[in-house]
């Protein structure tokens, strides 16, 4: 490893001595990679991630709404589309990362040039010509909408969200760089949701406004974007994955779809991202809330400051918190308890229009949430570990890829069930006033649901015990290796390591690291058949 790379890795033990490249999976939580500046650099890059995130989630429905003079059903129904056709770039990408050796890494120069487009797409969406007429801005909006999420967002969030498993090893660095990453954007958060109303009146509001706050964002994105790229370097491929495993990857698609779906842990995983979409994409529906309910379109900044400095808050004690419980698994469990229970307050405080009330709830809620929120890529680390124990293979861009893939889905779901809902219940942008029904189904959006997804995500969350098996997998291993050298010593017999492992005369056995425990394989977590999804 270069100087300075992986952000200066000091390549060292507690006890100070040098570690060897291909640590047995067991060992690499001692060692440490980054330094506080790469942690932070890391963390950086999802300001620009939010703010195409944010601006989009919070913001485009009711410009196209209110300023454009479109249907949010046809809105939602192109955004939906759009996504799905996002869903299929994001295999693409996962298994062009995989293959992709440059200099710079596989991961950054796609995260480098993805956003160059981003920002210029931003911008499109945000100034759709008023002369145009309606079937020509629905099309301008697909089409740069489209290229936005399903090319260069795609690409660039892809290999941001990668690099958790490609500049360390070590799981404690990796809930580092989660909980700084997730302050970074909850405070983009924040700050995108406090000042766009009155940014957009400073500016002159209506296309004008809009648009001149899409370039600022824009170009803020892609400063703050190349200063994280340059501020980490990935491991190289031995330091990744041992001298001893293979250097090549020769997954065919299916079979690296197979290992994916015969991993449950990913799959639950998958199903809280999507889940967490679709309750951030009706909590986004906040600006319907507040003009239209309490009447004060500003207040959006108020219940962002009381959402998201909860949430910063957490995400600070994650680490410390998940440290002092020794695991991920209790520590998300309990935080969703509090999660659910404090969106159940906010849907009573809403129907009792109690804003005071209504903020300190939403803040519990978000404290609750904040765990998981810095701990979810470091779950998708564990998951590939899991993988990598049972088969002896990586699947890390196909993983993250996948992820995008819940993300795009439930976000564009979340989107498109709004706009129909908003459509369904009779919403008119031209009217300062809006009919009962809509008011009705803004409450429903806005409060119900969240809760509901709520109540799902800490179900799943019952099931992801992944850590615990991983622990289980590396002591098997560890007493396979331990056998094998007493073979040797012995020159008794043979070992038979797993499936994947062949016995050579004298105790000589051959495999990867992976094959070690490739008999578990066959074996899943509660000793019964392999794993095949949510279901046991």
């Amino acid at each position: 490893m270069s100087d300075g790379s992986a952000g200066g890795a000091t390549g060292r033990t507690a006890g100070g001595s040098g570690a060897a490249v291909g640590d047995a999976p067991g060992t690499t939580d001692e060692r440490t990679y980054l330094r506080w500046y790469n942690k932070v650099g890391y963390g950086s890059g999802d300001v620009a991630g939010n703010v195409v995130y944010v601006l989009l989630s919070a913001f485009v429905m009711i410009y196209l709404t209110d300023t454009a003079g479109l249907n949010a059903g046809v809105v939602g129904t192109l955004m939906m589309v759009s996504r799905f056709c996002d869903g299929f770039s994001d295999i693409i990408f996962g298994a062009l990362l995989d293959r992709t050796r440059t200099r710079m890494g596989k991961a950054r120069p796609w995260m480098l040039w993805g956003f160059v487009g981003c920002a210029a797409m931003i911008i499109a969406i945000f100034a759709i010509p008023t002369s145009l007429g309606d079937t020509a801005k629905y099309a301008w909006f697909f089409i740069a909408y489209t290229l936005l999420n399903a090319v260069f967002y795609t690409a660039n969030n892809i290999a941001y969200s990668s690099l958790t498993a490609l500049i360390t090893r070590n799981s404690s660095e990796r809930v580092q760089m989660g909980s700084i990453r997730f302050m970074f954007a909850f405070g983009t958060n924040l700050l995108i949701q406090s000042i766009t109303v009155g940014g957009v009146a400073m500016f002159g509001g209506g296309a004008a406004g809009w648009r001149a706050m899409a370039i600022i964002y824009a170009l803020l994105g892609l400063a703050v974007n190349t200063l994280s790229v340059f501020s980490v370097k990935e491991l190289s491929p031995e330091e990744l994955e041992g001298e001893d495993e293979p250097k090549d990857d020769t997954l065919t698609v299916v079979e690296s779809a197979k290992m994916l779906l015969s991993n449950k842990y990913y799959l639950i995983i998958l199903v809280v991202f999507l889940l967490t979409q679709i309750f951030t994409a009706m909590l986004n529906m906040g600006i319907y809330f507040m003009t239209y309910i309490l009447g004060d379109a500003r207040l959006l900044g108020t219940f962002a400051w009381a959402i998201n400095v909860p949430l910063i808050v957490g995400l600070l004690l994650t680490p410390l918190v998940v440290s002092r419980f020794g695991e991920m698994y209790r520590v998300n469990i309990g935080g969703y308890v509090i999660a659910t229970l404090g969106r159940l307050g906010v849907l009573v405080a809403a129907y009792l229009h109690n804003i005071p009330l209504m903020l300190v709830l939403s803040g519990i809620a978000a404290l609750g949430m904040s765990p998981l929120q810095g701990t979810l890529n470091a779950m998708i680390a564990e998951a590939s570990e899991h993988t990598w124990l049972r088969t002896g293979k990586r699947i890390d861009g196909l993983m993250f890829s996948c992820t995008s893939l819940g993300v795009k889905v439930g976000g564009g779901l979340g989107a498109a069930i709004s706009g129909w809902l908003l459509a369904a219940a009779g919403y008119d942008g031209n009217l300062k006033v809006q009919p009962e029904s809509a008011i009705q189904m803004i409450y429903v959006m806005y409060v119900w649901l969240p809760l509901a997804a709520n109540a799902l995500i800490l179900f799943l969350l019952m099931r992801l015990d992944v850590e615990k098996v991983n622990t289980r997998l590396k002591e098997e291993a560890d007493a396979r290796a331990e056998a094998a050298v007493g073979a040797r010593v012995t020159g008794r017999g043979s070992v038979v390591l797993g499936e994947a492992g062949d016995a050579v005369g004298d105790g000589d056995a051959v495999g990867s690291p992976g094959a070690a425990v490739a008999g578990v394989e066959t074996a899943d977590d509660d000793g019964e058949g392999g794993d095949s999804g949510l279901a046991e």
